[in-house]
């Protein structure tokens, strides 16, 4: 840290901590000038300002905007509740705060009352989250926006609504904000109350107008209150028939019941529910409302069939045959496309995992990680958690089979690359659509990407016999992912990543780091490039060099398959080189893998310039 540097975290240290005579003390020490670039000066992202502002302390803040000119619109980052928030404003930290003095005294500045963080959070949405309603009439007062929406396009009304901060909303009902209006996903403050659970808000909105409205997955608000649990809304919605049709009021019975099974465990509710809502299609008097014909029995399920009739409800006594009544019901209602559906999904999988049941798990998680690659955009990080998942349930079922604890069924090689090949297909998909979109989301690809090696890692743990169908079956497979020559931020060739610690997303039971020797010479009989380099020039033995998991059987497989040893990097560093200054120079012999060809390349890259050399020896030359 330079000089400068250190000064701004001693003036940024007095400043977090309150300290305003401190700070008195060490910028009497600076000419005017300085002291205002110390003043705007930041130590961890944040001015003094910003950081007296966000722990709420007065007498800081107004020496600094005051004494030391500081400016009143600087930015910075700041953390709260463990996130970094990004582009915050000393006004935005003071009402975070809750330090109605300290935002009086910013907004009678001058503070913009309508700047934005870089999520575009206003400090009127920071007040409403909160409920700090005075600082909220402060704001509006002196011309805060109240229909300015986050990125996400959320206004002041739906936080306060979710929140349920009721003299809150009244207030904006009162200033005619727009109850009716919709987020970028459909969603509107009705929606977010019934979510967050407040009657008495629900009232106050639907007074004002709030209409039944579906988002863009097809939820209602009476959908919001049946999924997050929330009877006592559900019961006054579907009360209220000039809001809810008789067949909403069935769905949201059968929702409701799926979610007291799932999340509240109360199948004797849950039962109760179902059979609320079976009397609603048969009611005497009324036209039947008879379920849709049975979709085909879905194996994940365990072949059930939902049940249609009284007869069939009267019948369903065995729990776990309501558990999956509970799935079933939910896909219908929601959809497959809708995020609970394949979290539940999942849930119930991990339930059966934790229970010892993991054939039934592997199935579920399965057949959620199909729904999600038929619905959602390849990449999406809903669908990269559930390949992640299925590394973590192999990669700890394969660490018990050497524990002394509980044993676990071996895992099935077979699953394994059921699995694999889903992952091999999300890894072409997301090539694909980064060379649709420019540039595209490279994290989120290499994170697939890596994904995919630590599967193919599992699958290779133990080699099938050479020759058999399971040999040919895994070695085609790979050859799938090869083929696909995918390219991220960096050539993201296999041999670069069995040899990186990138591979290891599996966390605690990750056993990827055990298992590359098998992968790298999986990936060469397949036709890995082992002479293929990254943006810094390293081929993957430079990286093996680089890694801090050296495995001289991975080297000598590259080695034996044609990696040229003495092949430099643009730093001119050979595999050699990287070798000797890590003491490891003696495990593996050169002179065994050095041949006439590159000798005599050494040679002419010294002697000639690359436009003396034929073309096709130009690139073999310049590699030595």
């Amino acid at each position: 840290m330079d000089e400068w540097g250190e000064w701004y975290a001693i003036v940024h240290e007095a400043a977090s901590d309150g300290s305003v005579e401190n700070l008195k003390v060490i910028l009497s020490l600076w000419e005017k000038d300085d002291v205002e670039k110390l003043v705007e000066g930041k130590a961890h992202g944040a001015t003094p300002l910003v950081m007296a502002c966000r722990n709420g302390h007065y007498d800081v803040a107004e020496y600094l905007i005051e004494k030391c000119g500081a400016n009143i619109e600087q930015s910075g980052s700041v953390v709260f509740d463990g996130e970094t928030i990004e582009g915050v404003r000393p006004l935005w930290c003071a009402v975070v705060a809750g330090h109605f003095a300290l935002v009086k005294l910013l907004v009678q500045k001058g503070a913009d009352v309508n700047s934005t963080t870089h999520t575009k959070s206003t400090p009127l949405r920071a007040a409403c989250f909160d409920g700090y309603f005075d600082i909220v009439k402060l704001l509006v007062n002196y011309g805060a926006d109240i229909e300015m929406a986050n990125r996400h396009g959320h206004t002041n009304l739906m936080i306060a609504s979710y929140r349920g901060h009721a003299h809150i909303v009244k207030y904006l009902l009162s200033l005619e904000a727009d109850v009716n209006r919709k987020s970028l996903k459909g969603n509107t403050a009705l929606h977010d109350c019934a979510e967050g659970g407040s009657l008495d808000i629900i009232k106050m909105l639907i007074k004002h107008g709030a209409r039944m409205d579906a988002d863009h997955c097809g939820m209602t608000p009476l959908h919001a209150a049946a999924v997050t649990g929330h009877k006592h809304i559900v019961e006054y919605f579907i009360n209220m028939p000039h809001l809810v049709s008789r067949k909403e009021r069935i769905d949201a019975l059968e929702l409701l019941g799926a979610t007291y099974v799932d999340k509240k465990r109360d199948m004797r509710g849950a039962y109760e529910l179902w059979k609320r809502a079976m009397d609603e299609r048969y009611h005497p008097g009324l036209p039947p409302i008879p379920k849709p014909p049975p979709q085909p029995p879905i194996a994940a399920y365990n072949y059930v069939r939902e049940v249609s009739d009284p007869e069939e409800l009267n019948e369903l006594n065995d729990l776990d045959e309501m558990r999956m009544q509970a799935l079933v019901i939910r896909e219908r209602i929601l959809g497959p496309a809708h995020p609970d559906t394949h979290y539940y999904i999942r849930y119930r999988g991990a339930v059966y995992a934790d229970g010892g049941q993991y054939s039934r798990c592997i199935e579920l998680w399965n057949y959620a990680l199909d729904m999600q690659q038929s619905i959602l955009e390849p990449l999406d990080p809903l669908t990269q958690s559930s390949l992640t998942s299925f590394i973590q349930l192999f990669s700890f079922m394969i660490s018990r089979q050497t524990s002394t604890e509980h044993k676990v069924p071996p895992v099935q090689r077979e699953d394994i690359l059921r699995v694999f090949k889903k992952a091999v297909m999300e890894v072409e998909l997301g090539k694909k659509l980064l060379y649709k979109v420019y540039l595209g989301d490279l994290k989120h690809f290499t994170k697939v990407f890596t994904i995919a090696i630590d599967l193919a890692c599992l699958l290779t743990r133990e080699l099938p016999e050479e020759g058999s169908d399971e040999y040919i079956a895994v070695h085609k497979a790979i050859y799938e992912l090869v083929r696909i020559n995918a390219k991220g931020k960096r050539i993201l060739h296999m041999l670069y990543l069995i040899n990186s610690e990138e591979t290891a997303v599996a966390g605690k039971y990750s056993t990827s780091k055990f298992l590359s020797p098998n992968l790298a010479t999986a990936l060469i009989k397949v036709g890995a490039d082992v002479n293929s380099t990254d943006f810094d020039g390293n081929t993957p033995l430079h990286l093996a060099a680089l890694s801090q998991m050296w495995q001289r059987d991975v080297v000598i497989a590259l080695l034996e398959a044609g990696a040229h040893i003495d092949a430099v990097n643009n730093d001119d560093e050979s595999f050699e080189t990287l070798l000797r200054n890590k003491h490891l120079y003696h495990s593996v012999n050169p002179v065994k893998y050095t041949t006439l060809a590159c000798l005599a390349a050494r040679v002419v890259k010294k002697t000639y310039s690359v436009d003396q050399i034929p073309k096709h020896l130009q690139s073999f030359v310049e590699m030595h």
